[in-house]
């Protein structure tokens, strides 16, 4: 009976003992758990998302205060081929999309909304029908890594060094080679990866190896079994909502945009078109003729010869 007493007491103690060191109980430990202590060492970027460079590492971490909150998200090719035929050309604009970060316990999502179908109605069960039926896209999964007062720490250097442009299956639909991304050759390109007020920018080295099949990539390439470009991220802020758009109309020289209005009252056309045009306001609207208050600017590339120019 002794014997037994003894054993119970002495398992009800290791248990004791287990779920006292897993439970985290110093002021340290949760302390070690916050931004400011990750991020110690590291170079600050502060803009519009702030992020930090750890250099020994190699990585971009981004901190995020706003959850739940649209941005656009565009990539584009500062560093192509230099092959017209094969369409990864200098300075080429990839996908722009609306994204936001969404936390989901330990993680954090770049979710995409599907805005090609919507439902703009008050009765917010028909808006939700919309929403399930057509598919979002999850850009990408990022793990919390720290947290601090609301605002969350992941680390995005593995979202950068990724094939964002599509140059993979350019490449091989093109018919210049199977390719396939170099991580271990790829890396962040610190000189074009900057912050601002209104937008947050990254670049990458990234790099392809494989076997090369066409003329096109054996022309240009130093080396066509190991293609290196550069990709560019822009994190943007969206404006406000003031800006009135203009129904499209075909005799108009406009490009059009639309998208699919599911709250459309029966016998209307449930497809809605606009024209895409800039936002032009008088700084005088009284006027016939007024000057704008934000006028056009196009910028031409500094490396653009100056008779061209």
């Amino acid at each position: 009976m002794r014997f037994r007493i003894y054993w119970l007491l002495l398992g009800c103690l290791y248990l004791s003992c287990q779920t006292t060191a897993s439970v985290p109980s110093t002021t340290q430990e949760v302390q070690d758990r916050t931004i400011t202590a990750k991020v110690k060492g590291f170079s600050k970027y502060e803009g519009y998302f702030d992020y930090y460079w750890d250099a020994k590492a190699g990585k971009i971490w981004l901190e995020i205060a706003r959850l739940d909150e649209e941005f656009l998200y565009v990539n584009s090719l500062p560093a192509g081929v230099g092959s017209n035929d094969i369409g990864l050309d200098r300075g080429q604009l990839g996908d722009e999309r609306i994204v936001k970060f969404v936390r989901v316990g330990p993680k954090v999502l770049l979710v995409q909304p599907n805005y090609d179908y919507r439902a703009y109605t008050d009765n917010m069960d028909e808006v939700k029908a919309v929403e399930d039926a057509f598919a979002m896209a999850v850009q990408e999964g990022f793990k919390v890594e720290a947290e601090e007062d609301g605002r969350v720490l992941v680390d995005i250097t593995n979202f950068l060094l990724r094939d964002a442009h599509g140059v993979i299956g350019t490449l091989k639909r093109t018919k210049q080679g199977s390719y396939k991304l170099s991580k271990e050759r790829s890396a962040i390109y610190l000189d074009r990866t900057k912050n601002f007020p209104k937008n947050s920018e990254f670049e990458a080295t990234i790099t392809f190896t494989g076997q090369p099949a066409g003329s096109y990539i054996r022309s240009v390439a130093a080396d066509p079994q190991t293609v290196t470009v550069r990709m560019h991220h822009s994190f943007i802020q969206l404006p406000d909502d003031d800006y009135k758009p203009r129904e499209f109309d075909p005799r108009g020289g406009y490009f059009g945009i639309s998208y699919y209005d599911y709250a459309t009252p029966i016998g209307q056309p449930i497809q809605k078109r606009y024209i895409a045009r800039h936002r032009l306001e008088k700084k005088n609207p009284g006027a016939a003729m007024s000057e704008a208050v934000e006028p056009i600017v196009y910028y031409l590339d500094r490396g653009t010869p100056e008779p061209v120019r």
